[in-house]
């Protein structure tokens, strides 16, 4: 899963498997570009563990609902780095577990702009610069496939959208940029920490079949594989990495 000399921008790349991602990736070669929005310690401590692997890297601080801010990280990436061959868009989140009966237009908007917009925003930004043989990796969601839990429409939807944008995107770019999705599970992150209540983790991770959360670096590992070569026969594809909860 070489990537050597790759340039590969980590949107969303400053915490949990956003951050794993870019080490993971490094690990194989390649020069990262990590954007955060709020986690500037942790983005910043991955540079410095990037750096020690003997490549580039860089972290800058975006919102990426800000079309203005996606054209500043592409930028900044090609007068770092001078090419684009990867995108890995990690950024995203729940914002917040709300009822439809309670739901605002304000939350609604929020949550697709942040899953869904930015990921829209980033790719086009990216792909007039990105060579033949180039990868995007988008993130979905278990929630995309089953509709999440509790208070989870918005972002279930918004999942299950990044899941058909994914396999658009895919026809429209072939052959020359492939893009797949990974959905993961119940991942041990920042993210059920602030979300989920504890005995919910507990009763999701007893019914999987391997029995327990999975890890940042698992997911990480899968990123890489799809950004790679190593998978150079596989476009247009959801990736579940779950834990054998669910099958699809």
């Amino acid at each position: 899963m070489t990537m050597n000399n790759k340039v590969v921008i980590v949107a969303g790349g400053g915490r949990d498997i956003g951050r794993a991602c870019a080490i993971d990736l490094a690990k194989q070669g390649a020069n990262i570009v990590l954007t955060y929005h709020s986690s500037a310690e942790t983005a910043q401590s991955a540079v410095t563990e990037i750096e020690a692997l003997g490549v580039k890297a860089i972290a800058l601080q975006a919102d990426l609902t800000n079309q203005d801010e996606v054209a500043l990280v592409v930028s900044k990436t090609l007068e770092t780095m001078g090419k684009i061959d990867s995108l890995v868009h990690v950024s995203g989140g729940l914002v917040d577990r709300v009822k439809i009966a309670d739901m605002t237009m304000s939350h609604w908007h929020k949550v697709m702009d942040v899953n869904l917009t930015s990921l829209f925003m980033m790719c086009q930004a990216v792909i007039p610069h990105m060579a033949a043989g180039s990868t995007i990796v988008t993130f979905a969601s278990q929630a995309g496939r089953d509709g999440g839990g509790p208070g989870a429409v918005a972002y279930a939807t918004s999942k299950g959208a990044v899941m058909t944008f994914t396999r658009g995107l895919a026809k429209e770019l072939g052959p020359d940029i492939r893009v797949n999705s990974v959905c993961p599970g119940m991942i041990s992150t920042g993210f059920h920490d602030t979300f989920t209540a504890d005995q919910v983790r507990k009763n999701v991770a007893a019914a999987t079949c391997i029995k327990r959360e999975g890890q940042a670096d698992e997911v990480a590992s899968l990123v890489t594989f799809l950004a790679s070569d190593a998978s150079s026969y596989m476009t247009g594809n959801n990736i579940d990495i779950n834990g054998g909860l669910l099958f699809s």
